[in-house]
């Protein structure tokens, strides 16, 4: 699966999670399933009885579970910024 160029593309769940992947940000289909339950998730659209979601969405879900830049693990354990 290609990284989209295009933030309106669509993608069905295994998809998102392959193209989340090879972006850089390592996600499974099935977490992407447990988030469309339990909440948490990326904006998702459903067609018929498939989930779509947008590539736009997908990315800024997964750019926002991202730290801020850390000089140790001491600055996460502290809660520093």
């Amino acid at each position: 699966m290609a990284i989209p160029t295009d933030p309106e593309a669509l993608l069905g769940r295994r998809d998102g999670a392959d193209a989340l992947t090879e972006a850089g940000y390592p996600t499974a289909e099935a977490t992407l399933a447990t988030k469309a339950v339990r909440g948490g998730g990326p904006i998702y659209r459903r067609y018929g009885h498939r989930v779509i979601y947008r590539w736009g969405d997908l990315l800024d879900w997964a750019q926002s579970r991202v730290s801020p830049p850390m000089r140790s693990t001491s600055e996460a354990d502290a809660g520093c910024p």
